[in-house]
């Protein structure tokens, strides 16, 4: 009983030395566009211009806006698949090893030019969109509960 009660200390201090020793993952996302220079939102958030690289924590869909003076403004949506080492339960065991796992995704993205529209084209929708301002306003004549 007392060499049991003398190395109780032992399996805490073995287990603060492997929790220290674990790894983690370290997951980063670099964004390049054609042309460079655009700024770039992810999910939200201002990002910067491309090439950026971003760590991000989550696998999933995101949400990519893209900017540029001269150029359509793009929105696209990238699905972001774990790695096996990241479904679970074999996560567990990955987070948990005493090495870092680097999971690097790559996502590129082309823009295109803005054209620029034609006079009668401008004239047509600015008409559209008076047209639309002058409508009357449809009121419902049932009251919300």
């Amino acid at each position: 009983m007392k060499r049991l009660l003398r190395q109780l200390p032992i399996l805490p201090t073995l287990c603060l030395l492997l929790a220290a020793l674990a790894g983690c993952v370290e997951r980063q996302m670099t964004i390049t566009t054609e042309p460079a220079g655009v700024h770039v939102t992810v999910s939200g958030v201002d990002v910067g211009r491309t090439p950026v690289t971003i760590p991000f924590t989550w696998y999933g869909d995101y949400e990519f806006i893209l900017r540029q003076e001269g150029m359509k403004t793009r929105v696209a949506d990238a699905k972001i698949l774990p790695p096996a080492y990241e479904i679970p339960p074999i996560d567990l065991l990955s987070e948990l090893a005493p090495w870092t796992y680097k999971d690097q995704r790559f996502v590129h993205f082309k823009l295109e030019p803005l054209t620029p529209s034609s006079e009668s084209q401008l004239l047509k929708n600015a008409d559209e969109l008076r047209d639309k301002a002058l409508e009357p306003v449809k009121h419902s004549t049932s009251r919300p509960n």
